[in-house]
């Protein structure tokens, strides 16, 4: 038995590694250039035409799964509209491989942030406060200091097209000019308007788990210290673990009420005006530093891989002060970030003093980085970096 990840950019090339260091047969399927099958643990990848249309990702998995002889084989998916296709069509794709992602009764929570911030509130969990206008009108009718945020309820349809998370707006022109705009690209209701938390990267945090029965076997705590864009990041840059008991507790009221099962990231901010931590996503998947794990103790992959076979899989908590960085993306983020004077060259010296994971480069494994750096230029095309 194997695994099969599916997305092979770095998040992807943790997998692949994570399994491949335990000698797990590894086939990497992906429809970018990507590093993670340039890996020596990568045993086969596939390049195909689509995955992002779900109907087509399911034949496509069922079609390589046939020829390869990849039966019984545990999927790994690494972008969250692979979750919703996996999910969708879960009964579908178990009669051949093993499908951790959850049912979409399940997936639908952390999918759509409408239904994310309705259940948080509902269990007393904290979120910024946010609009869902579905027109001029009630975009007017918002009463609300600016700056304001404005993001997808559903990323995928905003990411792709606008290679950006989320637009702050500082006037109410403004505001009203991006909403048209970001009213263009996806569905109405989708549009959401949100509050601006304030503080910078001591008050980014996540929990990530592996989940079961109402408990995280493996779970883990982090500082998210510096994202790429600086302020509504695609991806953490410079990540340390740390302990908040806090934020296991709300997680686990969170995934307790939906029964999830598998690999979570859940994302808050500190709002450093009333000290509160408030949530603001949910990766019902691996997320991208997740190759911090092994070092702290904590291996994300190898846990689901092994509860997938049937076999034990001992509790586990990621060990404090164990820091990841990608270079790739911090460099240029520090950068922009001391051009602003919002970080100084101490401090940011200070922070790579001692890292234990760089999220591409490795000593046994150096290929996939180097194939990296030669991708920069259509990696920032395709989708931005």
């Amino acid at each position: 038995m194997g695994g099969l990840v599916i997305g092979g950019d770095y998040q992807g090339l943790g997998i692949v590694r994570s399994l491949g260091r335990l000698g797990v047969p590894v086939c990497v399927i992906d429809d970018e250039y990507s590093i993670a099958r340039f890996s020596r643990h990568a045993d086969h990848a596939v390049r195909v035409s689509d995955l992002r249309d779900e109907e087509e990702t399911v034949r496509t998995l069922l079609e390589v799964g046939e020829r390869l002889g990849l039966e019984g084989w545990v999927l790994f998916p690494t972008r969250d509209e692979t979750v919703a296709a996996l999910s969708r069509h879960r009964k579908a794709l178990a009669e051949f491989f093993r499908v951790p992602t959850p049912d979409w009764d399940v997936v639908r929570w952390a999918w759509d942030k409408r239904n994310t911030y309705r259940l948080a509130e509902d269990l007393g969990i904290p979120t910024p406060r946010t609009w869902y206008p579905r027109d001029l009108e009630e975009l007017r009718e918002i009463e609300a200091e600016l700056p304001l945020v404005l993001k997808p309820a559903i990323k995928e349809h905003f990411l792709y097209a606008t290679k950006d998370k989320a637009w702050q707006a500082d006037s109410r022109g403004e505001l009203e000019d991006l909403f048209l705009k970001a009213a263009a690209i996806v569905e109405p209701g989708e549009v959401m308007i949100q509050e601006l938390i304030p503080g910078d990267g001591n008050d980014q945090l996540a929990y990530c788990a592996f989940f079961k029965d109402g408990r995280a076997i493996g779970q883990m705590v982090a500082r998210r210290g510096r994202q790429h864009p600086p302020d509504f990041g695609r991806s953490s840059t410079f990540v340390e673990t740390t302990d908040v008991p806090e934020l296991e507790t709300l997680s686990e009221r969170f995934l307790q009420e939906i029964d999830y099962y598998g690999l979570v990231e859940l994302e808050y901010k500190r709002d450093r005006r009333d000290g509160r931590f408030k949530l603001l996503d949910v990766n019902a998947r691996t997320w991208g530093y997740h190759s911090l794990g092994p070092r702290s103790g904590v291996d994300f992959p190898a846990m689901l891989f092994s509860d997938q076979l049937g076999r034990a899989v001992e509790g586990v908590r990621a060990r404090v002060g164990i820091r990841w960085v990608r270079l790739t993306t911090d460099v240029p983020t520090a950068a922009l970030m001391l051009f602003q004077r919002r970080l100084g060259w101490r401090s940011y010296f200070r922070s790579l003093r001692g890292v234990d994971v760089e999220g591409t480069f490795t000593r046994d494994d150096p290929v996939p980085g180097l194939v990296e750096l030669a991708l920069i230029p259509y990696l920032a095309l395709k989708r931005g970096f």
